[in-house]
């Protein structure tokens, strides 16, 4: 899939996440996301920009009185995430992981943080150390996959993902990375109908229907595409959502035609 694509990916899927926590775009990356391993949750996780600041504040305080304390840099760096503070969230857990080298959710956390910002090699070397080969983590085979995704691996993700579903079978948040992963590798038809198996599963959330609806788009069904986008979205968001994909795509045929315009160089006698 050509860059424009994957950047009307991120912009699409990013509009009905939830900042919570995490990596793994599937295959589109977002801070705040929540299907990623080692996220923090509580019985209540805040929501609202103020609220992110709040916690931001309250554990940046306990971090900051004992920057070894695992679960307080964990829940600081996950509230930098959420309010976009993604290369202070890095260097936090990156110091919390000094102290604490064998913590797995700690590198899992570390790991998804430097993906956040671009460091992909490092993320994977991370994630690798956050689970082993007798006691794999699905979360984290699917964060890796989302990495691997990432730097245009698709066929690695996939064998990530893969594996991930032969521990957890039909999680909808892996199979979400599986389709889009295949929609990142052209093959829009088994992206759609891998994105639809986990749009019906129980547990589903806004990020695999926004999926799903990105890879409809991209077929040029934009009304069914929209349909999709209104579960989660306002109509005005899905719509603008929708014209923008159509956008990108209508640009993309016009360099196309420009493209083989410029093969076949001027004609004879003009």
């Amino acid at each position: 899939m050509r860059p424009h694509y994957a950047h009307a990916a991120r912009r699409l899927a990013s509009a009905a996440l939830v900042a919570v926590l995490a990596l793994s775009l599937g295959g589109c990356k977002t801070p705040g996301n929540s299907d990623t391993t080692g996220s923090i949750g509580s019985p209540a996780a805040p929501r609202s920009d103020a609220e992110w600041r709040q916690q931001a504040e309250h554990w940046g305080t306990r971090y900051r009185a004992n920057p070894g304390d695992a679960e307080a840099a964990m829940r600081y760096a996950q509230a930098l995430r959420a309010t976009a503070q993604r290369a202070q969230a890095a260097a936090v857990l990156e110091q919390a992981t000094i102290g604490n080298p064998q913590n797995k959710a700690l590198l899992g956390a570390y790991g998804r943080a430097l993906a956040d910002i671009g460091s992909y090699g490092q993320a994977l070397e991370v994630l690798g150390r956050a689970h082993t080969p007798d006691q794999p983590d699905w979360r984290i085979l699917s964060a890796q996959g989302a990495v691997l995704d990432q730097m245009g691996r698709h066929a690695d993700a996939q064998r990530h993902y893969a594996s991930a579903l032969k521990m957890a079978p039909n999680d909808p948040s892996v199979l979400s990375n599986l389709g889009l992963s295949y929609a990142l590798s052209k093959d829009l038809k088994r992206g759609e109908a891998t994105l639809r198996r986990a749009v019906g599963q129980p547990g589903a959330d806004s990020k695999a229907r926004q999926n799903l609806a990105l890879v409809v788009g991209l077929q040029g069904r934009f009304p069914e595409a929209e349909a999709i986008a209104r579960a989660d979205l306002p109509p005005d968001e899905a719509a603008a959502n929708v014209a923008y994909l159509r956008q990108m795509l209508s640009e993309e045929n016009e360099r196309k035609k420009l493209g083989r315009a410029g093969k076949q160089g001027p004609r004879a006698g003009t």
